[in-house]
């Protein structure tokens, strides 16, 4: 985890930078700060700040990766990395719900966006617990 908190702390620091720039550069040419821009860069950097903290959080808890170590050869990262899913058709399932909760919200019908959140949450859900229920036919079968 150390890797990717100096990623993300490294994009953050450039962040913040670029919003003083970003704001002094506008506020030289234009005769005042530009608040969108400069708002947006800064959220960006908290946002970065924050997930480069959590992982600095974690990778203080665990035990160094292999990725983390200089003295790591690549066979010490071999073994199962974890399941990865097959092939699942939700993600388009929930695409879609939000592509009815938007439009729902673009066009302030209450209604469509009610049934968008519900079908977000059900589709979410499903997807969730795609693997829990019921017995799912594999490739071995």
């Amino acid at each position: 985890m150390k890797t990717e908190y100096r990623i993300f702390i490294g994009v953050a620091l450039f962040l913040i930078v670029a919003a003083v720039v970003y704001g002094w550069w506008t506020d030289l040419s234009m005769g005042g700060v530009e608040w969108i821009g400069t708002t947006a860069l800064v959220l960006s950097f908290l946002l970065c700040t924050m997930c480069g903290g959590y992982f600095w959080f974690v990778s203080r808890r665990i035990d160094p990766r292999p990725e983390d170590r200089l003295d790591a050869e690549i066979a010490d990262g071999a073994g199962e990395l974890g399941f990865f899913s097959p092939g699942s058709y939700w993600p388009f399932g929930i695409a879609l719900s939000a592509l009815i909760a938007s439009l729902g919200l673009v066009f302030w019908m209450w209604w469509l966006i009610g049934l968008g959140i519900v079908c977000v949450l059900l589709s979410t859900s499903a997807m969730l617990f795609e693997y829990y229920t019921g017995t799912r036919r594999t490739a071995e079968h």
